[in-house]
Formats: C-alpha cells, sequence, structure tokens
C-alpha cells in the first residue's frame, strides 16, 4: 500500500484514549451534584474534565448520558458502602441507627446542605425523565433490601421486636433518612436537623 494511503487511514483510526474514565466520571458527578442538572452546561463539564466537547461525547455520549453514567456510579458506589458499613457494624442496630443519622454525621452541616445526588436528581429529574426515575426506583429498592437484611440481624441479635416486618422497617428507616436529606437541602440548621436525627433515631430504633 502507498505510504501516503497508510498515513491517511493512520489519520483516521481512533487514537487511544490518554484520560482516566473513572476520574472523568467522578468530576462530571461532582459538578452536576453541586449544579443540579439543568444548572450544568457544556462549558462547566468541558472545565471540570479538563476535556473537549469531541473527547467527552466521544467517549460518554450528550450531556444526557453522561448524566446518566455518572448517577449510576455514584449509586453502584453509594449501595456497595453501605452494603459493606451495615455487614461489618458489630451489632446491627448501631448500623441501623448510622444509616438513619447519616445525613447529619458532617459536623460542619456540608454534607447536609449538599443532600444526596440521587435524592437531588429526583427531586429535578425523576417526573420528566423516565431514566432517572428507573435509576431512583432502582437504587431505593436495593437500598431497602440491604436495610431489611440488617433489621433481620437486629431481631436475631434481640436488640429489635421479632415480631417487625423487616422490609416495612427498612422503608420506614429510609424514608426517615431522606427526609432528613430533603431538610438538611433547604438550608435548616444543623443543630436542629441533629435533634431531629435523635428524635426519630429513639423513636423507629429505641432497641428491644
Amino acid at each position: 500500500m502507498d505510504r501516503s494511503v497508510k498515513n491517511c487511514y493512520a489519520g483516521h483510526m481512533a487514537r487511544p484514549r490518554k484520560f482516566d474514565e473513572e476520574q472523568v466520571l467522578r468530576a462530571v458527578r461532582d459538578q452536576f451534584w453541586d449544579a443540579g442538572y439543568a444548572a450544568t452546561s457544556l462549558e462547566d463539564l468541558m472545565r471540570v474534565s479538563g476535556l473537549g466537547k469531541g473527547s467527552l461525547y466521544g467517549a460518554f455520549g450528550d450531556k444526557r448520558q453522561l448524566f446518566l453514567r455518572a448517577l449510576r456510579s455514584y449509586n453502584e458506589t453509594s449501595c456497595g458502602y453501605l452494603r459493606d458499613m451495615l455487614s461489618s457494624t458489630p451489632r446491627a442496630l448501631d448500623a441501623l441507627r448510622a444509616f438513619l443519622a447519616a445525613p447529619v454525621n458532617d459536623p460542619g452541616g456540608a454534607a447536609a446542605r449538599r443532600g444526596c445526588l440521587m435524592a437531588n436528581s429526583t427531586y429535578e429529574l425523576a417526573t420528566t425523565d423516565p431514566d432517572v426515575l428507573a435509576e431512583a426506583r432502582r437504587t431505593y429498592e436495593t437500598t431497602t433490601s440491604l436495610v431489611a437484611e440488617c433489621v433481620a440481624r437486629a431481631q436475631d441479635e434481640g436488640d429489635m421486636p421479632g415480631d417487625a416486618d423487616p422490609i416495612e422497617t427498612a422503608r420506614a428507616l429510609l424514608v426517615a433518612q431522606q427526609g432528613l436529606v430533603f431538610m438538611g437541602r433547604t438550608g435548616l440548621d444543623i443543630d436542629k436537623l441533629t435533634v431531629t436525627a435523635h428524635t426519630l433515631t429513639a423513636q423507629l430504633l429505641p432497641g428491644a
């Protein structure tokens, strides 16, 4: 083959990516997390990722596909962390209390004000984007199942009433926790939010 033809082909061959996809996903995830989907522009994504439009969209698709990819990655990481925390805490009741109080665990209140990416995205997009709604349902069902397993363990350990339904108890805990997330996003004083978290814990997880 003529060398000029070879060069022509070589020029059009896909070049290997020279960036860390996980690092890019973390960067755009944080941008969406802090600003929301609608308020995040292509320029924002290019700035935080350090990539041009061609590289960014060539690797991940358009803005919506990039957002969904980042959201799924966030959810998988969060569920993995939750699974490890619930299973590794010596007493299941302590793990459940930590789960419920997670939104106020940051003493400065920054985590409470930032909220949860999945919760924030549900509030913003679930009524208009069926993929976000499906992701929310899948994530919350996974969370409920993990917490229910921990509830059952707390029952076996004698720390929770044995006649309580683990799934319903887990769903109640999730709803309470997400309520704290929502109130944190409104800017409620972190001390008041912490008192509310303690009240919910005392009512829902008093121990046997």
